[in-house]
């Protein structure tokens, strides 16, 4: 049996080489087309020189540097107060019958507020009316008889005396009538005030009294509280140092000022958010206390929204000086350290390299460059999570606030 397996004919070994062959020649040519496919440039495999393609650029989001005039600003504490406060107060005496507004709205000058019990005065003003009557009649009656006696006492008719006597009542008939006048025109008055009326426009706060309170005029009973707020004034402090520096700045044309010569103010609330509407610098007071050193300076800033409530705390940015050819750069693109702050700036060959430099006060969300920085440098603001490989070229984008640098292209993600 195993001498039968060791012993093939010439013929039958032929064959097998020979079928053997057909199958090993189309499966080299198949690999040796794969290997040269495998080869091709931009594949994703070895090239000519067998070295592998590296990744695409990091997509980077920039600004170019430009000079542009930026206005040195100084941020400060301050307080909203009010353009006008009225307190509204009772004038006579006597009980609240109505309360005719809704607290916390908007109020008309002239619109009428409380309605306090005017019975007694409408009394009174017709007692005095009555009494002016009287006097009408008396002065009618005092005059009849000084015009019946004028030609009798020319005509030696009636003695001289006499005549003088009725010329006496009929003056003092005038005088009784225009007392009477005044004591109707003070009824009238008070009359009046039993009816309360809005002595400025603006926004009333809650009533402080209730309808059935008793309030009075000598005590000057308080009933409610009237602002005007569509404008407001913001009140805050500044050394004496900061303030001449201002006033220089502003006598050298350095700062630039709006068309009536005031200051703009720019007003940051509590949140962090900016008014869109400028104020502007009204008046720094004219003594300097003494014990902090500081002046006070008040502000006029229109208030349409109503976002700024009297008493309420917000920031005052205040510009001091300007400079004419300035440099801005956002916040996030500067890295401040204890060994100074630095950018990353896109150069020729477009590599980022690290470039320190010197910034001074902040602008909102901007930093303003004094030094480090060319016009025309391109610096890096986002997409610095990208940069995987130090030194890497970089793809640039202009960058603006609020947006990231585009994504990689998917064709591309997927070819790594």
């Amino acid at each position: 049996m195993s001498s039968s397996l060791r012993t093939v004919s010439p013929s039958h070994t032929l064959l097998r080489i020979v079928g053997l062959a057909g199958v090993t020649l189309p499966l080299v040519a198949l690999l040796g087309a794969c290997g040269a496919r495998d080869a091709a440039p931009g594949a994703g495999g070895t090239g000519g020189a067998g070295a592998p393609s590296g990744p695409p650029p990091a997509t980077v989001g920039v600004v170019t540097i430009a000079n542009e005039a930026v206005a040195l600003q100084t941020e400060l504490p301050g307080r909203v107060s009010a353009l006008r406060v009225a307190q509204v107060r009772a004038r006579v005496n006597g009980v609240v019958l109505k309360r005719l507004f809704r607290e916390g709205s908007e109020v008309k000058a002239g619109q009428q507020l409380f309605q306090i019990d005017s019975a007694v005065y409408r009394a009174a003003f017709d007692s005095a009316q009555a009494s002016v009557a009287k006097g009408q009649a008396n002065l009618a009656q005092a005059s009849a008889q000084v015009e019946r006696y004028k030609p009798l006492v020319e005509a030696n008719a009636v003695s001289k005396q006499e005549y003088t006597t009725l010329v006496t009542a009929q003056k003092q008939a005038e005088a009784d009538l225009a007392t009477a006048k005044a004591a109707a025109q003070t009824a009238q008055i008070n009359l009046d005030y039993a009816a309360v009326y809005a002595p400025i426009s603006g926004r009333i706060g809650q009533a402080l009294v209730t309808e059935g309170a008793l309030v009075s005029a000598a005590e000057a009973t308080q009933l409610a509280v009237i602002q005007q707020t569509d404008t407001v004034y913001v009140n805050f402090t500044q050394s004496s140092t900061d303030v001449l520096r201002l006033r220089k700045a502003l006598a050298s044309k350095q700062l630039r000022t709006s068309g009536d010569g005031s200051v703009a103010v720019r007003v940051v609330l509590e949140d962090g958010s900016e008014l869109p509407k400028p104020g502007k610098l009204l008046f720094t007071d004219l003594t300097v206390d003494a014990t902090s050193g500081q002046i006070t300076l008040r502000a006029e800033v229109p208030n349409p929204d109503g976002l700024l409530l009297p008493g309420q705390f917000v920031r005052v940015r205040l510009s001091q000086a300007e400079l004419p050819s300035g440099m801005l750069l956002p916040q996030q693109a500067v890295t401040r350290t204890n060994q100074g702050d630095t950018v990353l700036v896109v150069g020729a060959d477009g590599k980022p390299l690290p470039r320190p430099v010197k910034v001074g006060s902040a602008q909102g969300n901007q930093w303003v460059v004094l030094d480090g920085l060319k016009p025309g440098e391109q610096v890096i603001v986002d997409g610095f999570q990208k940069m995987m490989v130090p030194g890497a070229p970089v793809k640039t984008v202009p960058w603006k606030a609020g947006t990231a640098p585009a994504a990689a292209p998917a064709s591309t993600a997927a070819s790594k």
